[in-house]
């Protein structure tokens, strides 16, 4: 009697720390998914002082554009370095899902001036880089897709029974999601006319 009880303990601890690693597994995962988001954030955003400078050159007088960007831009990296300390937390991962889209908006802004300017739409360090924004931001939806679906399969395995009594007795909270950084005018499909 006394090997069965031993031995149903022992069960018990290795079924434990099985549900433990694989709460650890996951966190990993999700964290690892977020970095690979902020590898790309930083490449955005070593892009638009470059993308300043080439505009500033033609578009003098819309300086409160300028400033918005680079004041945009600096208020993305702050939140991105928040988030990176704590990938999933939902205070940073909100903050920075705003950064983000206050950014893409004043970006938007910017080369819808630019439109204005024909000899600044023919250059090619603008078109260059252009497209090297529209490329990182490409990059960026997939990062977060690949973030948002580590973070899914994270809280699910970490609200599922019996890991739920697990993840509340070792501190595995919630991770939060990051949302789209588009508005909701920037998410809505274009009108073609012909």
């Amino acid at each position: 009697m006394g090997w069965i009880v031993l031995a149903v303990i022992v069960v018990l601890i290795f079924w434990a720390i099985s549900i433990y690693n694989g709460l650890v597994r996951l966190r990993n995962a999700f964290k690892n998914a977020f970095a690979q988001i902020d590898v790309q954030l930083k490449r955005r955003y070593d892009l638009i002082p470059n993308l300043v400078e080439t505009v500033k050159g033609y578009i003098k007088h819309e300086r409160e554009t300028l400033e918005a960007v680079i004041k945009a831009r600096n208020a993305a990296v702050s939140a991105a370095q928040a988030a990176s300390a704590n990938p999933g937390n939902p205070v940073a991962m909100q903050q920075l899902g705003a950064a983000e889209g206050a950014l893409s908006g004043v970006l938007g802004r910017l080369f819808a001036l630019a439109e204005a300017y024909p000899d600044l739409k023919a250059n090619q360090n603008m078109l260059a880089l252009q497209e090297e924004l529209t490329s990182t931001e490409n990059k960026v939806a997939f990062a977060r897709q690949a973030f948002n679906d580590s973070v899914m399969e994270y809280n699910t395995r970490r609200e599922s029974f019996p890991d739920t009594i697990f993840a509340g007795m070792f501190g595995f909270v919630p991770a939060e999601l990051l949302q789209a950084t588009e508005s909701t005018g920037e998410r809505k499909a274009p009108q073609v006319k012909f």
